[in-house]
């Protein structure tokens, strides 16, 4: 998190315009330097290279990914590299952008893509902002989800990109649950089937992964919309209320643009806070909720 402008502002502002009110003034300045120089300031990758912008890292990053969970289940299908290039087509890329992200696509591909670098790289030259990088792990869990099926080897790597940008396993559970409801508010259903299994041998008692596999139903459920949203039936209104507005506040396209997401993902962006309203209507109309 960008903090020094801050501080020099407020010192500057304390002492140069009178004071506490002064310095508030000052930190208010240091706080939109710091914002513009996040902005407009470049980032490293030892695999995309120096100089680059966020939204180039962040649209690269996006690709590799793509194309690492796609080699996953062995080869890589003509279903996934049609997904890679549909993602192209609603990102508007142009001829320059769509050959970097083949080629990130393709460097995905190596066995020996190093995905915890690349993706703590990632995480640092996003400066750790929680609501950019939870947006990128839905990015690539919607991805994976489109064509119906999300096996162990997918889901894996999903949990190895969520990890490393500091989710919990509960967390990864509760927003893999949340992606795949609000394809129901897109197109097809996704039913999720968990599994425990035990470990006698060590004493112990594991989580397996779900399972998300796709079915068809007349339209999204109530039981849906409470998982787009993270929530249970039994939350009062006011609880319901705060999920749906931080959810929108973390999907505002304008707000993640500025933090580092490529503008030609707004749509993706928009897209997906369409669907927390969808939700979060429905609900309302259910309950009988104003």
């Amino acid at each position: 998190m960008q903090f020094v402008g801050k501080i020099l502002g407020f010192i500057l502002g304390y002492k140069f315009f009178g004071g506490f009110f002064g310095g508030l003034l000052g930190l208010i300045i240091g706080h939109w330097g710091d914002k513009k120089l996040y902005e407009l300031g470049s980032v490293s990758s030892s695999i995309f290279g120096k100089g680059l912008t966020r939204q180039s890292l962040f649209m690269q990053t996006t690709f590799a990914v793509l194309g690492h969970i796609s080699k996953a289940k062995g080869r890589v299908t003509e279903n996934d590299i049609q997904l890679a290039r549909n993602l192209m087509t609603s990102m508007k890329l142009d001829t320059s952008q769509q050959q970097l992200a083949q080629k990130a696509f393709t460097l995905g591909k190596d066995t020996e893509f190093p995905l915890r670098k690349v993706i703590q790289e990632f995480r640092e030259a996003c400066g750790q902002r929680n609501d950019l990088l939870r947006f990128f792990v839905e990015v690539q869990m919607q991805a994976a989800l489109q064509d119906g099926s999300l096996d162990q080897k997918e889901q894996q790597i999903l949990f190895t990109i969520a990890e490393t940008l500091g989710m919990s396993r509960f967390q990864f559970e509760q927003m893999l649950a949340m992606v795949a409801a609000a394809q129901q508010f897109r197109s097809g259903y996704y039913e999720q089937r968990t599994y425990q299994q035990g470990n006698s041998q060590q004493g112990h008692y594991q989580q397996g992964y779900g399972r998300y596999q796709q079915s068809y139903s007349s339209g999204p459920t109530l039981e849906d919309a409470y998982k787009v949203l993270g929530v249970s039936a039994s939350d009062e209104q006011n609880t319901v209320k705060r999920a749906y507005r931080k959810l929108m506040n973390e999907h505002h396209p304008d707000k993640l643009v500025a933090k580092g997401l490529p503008p030609e993902m707004m749509e993706v962006a928009k897209e997906k806070a369409q669907q927390i309203q969808a939700a979060y209507d429905l609900i309302c109309k259910v309950k009988g909720w104003k």
